[in-house]
């Protein structure tokens, strides 16, 4: 891979970087294509329990590259939706992995970086990260990124956010809940290290059944039809060889074998 690099961070952890430094790792064609491909790769590696998405260097994303944007500009509408859509699949492909999702954000995060951030699971961002929905800037507007800051900040904070173009400081993104958690510069590594071995805890099988349910979760009335899926979904993972197992790890304290050692 030409823009990313791929790590294993720890036992059960891979690291995606992104490793463009020179443009504050904007991301391209090239970019969108790898980013979608090391997803898909590392979603069927049953060696991997959780994935890291970083930026190499001095700030996590400047976004979409403006030289692919003022390219995209002069092309066919054809061409711009068949881009667009590549830019859309690399997202949900983020997003729907099976696998908990850390995003370790320092520095910038701007338009699309923002939307990576909030596509993943869990963002942990350094006191010195910033986070600006910036496209209106270029006339253009945060479409693609939109649901994904919707879903981390609500409605109306996400149309505060691509209207005002506002950078938002770290404090101020943890209080929206654009990230969850922020510390220092250089305790960064050791906060995404604590994370991820919370993350190790649990149930690989667990934590695909708490993405794919959660993900046909929608906040409001709790129907008949979700507490249905609701009891369908625990009536039948209960019975899995892991259920089993993380009781009797538990009666008989001791980790559970999916633990790293």
């Amino acid at each position: 891979m030409t823009t990313l690099s791929i790590h294993t961070r720890g036992p059960g952890v891979a690291q995606v970087t992104m490793a463009r430094p020179a443009v504050f790792n904007a991301f391209d064609e090239a970019m969108i294509a790898e980013l979608d491909a090391a997803f898909t790769q590392l979603a069927s590696d049953a060696a991997v329990r959780v994935i890291v998405l970083a930026g190499e260097g001095k700030h996590f994303s400047a976004g979409a590259d403006l030289q692919w944007m003022q390219r995209a500009s002069t092309a066919s509408v054809e061409w711009n939706v068949a881009d667009a859509r590549k830019f859309a699949g690399m997202l949900a492909r983020i997003e729907a992995c099976p696998k908990p999702t850390v995003a370790r954000v320092q520095g910038a995060a701007l338009g699309g970086g923002v939307g990576l951030a909030c596509a993943c699971d869990i963002a942990i961002a350094a006191d010195n990260a910033s986070f600006s929905v910036s496209e209106a800037k270029f006339g253009i507007l945060p479409a693609v990124i939109g649901p994904y800051v919707v879903n981390a900040v609500g409605l109306r904070q996400a149309k505060r956010l691509a209207l005002t173009t506002t950078r938002v400081a770290a404090a101020e993104a943890l209080a929206i809940g654009l990230v969850q958690q922020v510390t220092a510069l250089d305790a960064l590594d050791a906060a995404v290290d604590a994370t991820v071995k919370e993350l190790l805890a649990g149930g690989p099988n667990a934590q695909r059944e708490i993405k794919a349910l959660y993900a046909q979760m929608q906040p409001g009335p709790v129907t008949a039809e979700v507490r249905e899926l609701t009891a369908q979904t625990i009536a039948r993972v209960r019975g899995t060889d892991e259920a089993r197992e993380g009781f009797a790890a538990f009666l008989g304290k001791r980790p559970a074998n999916w633990i790293p050692q």
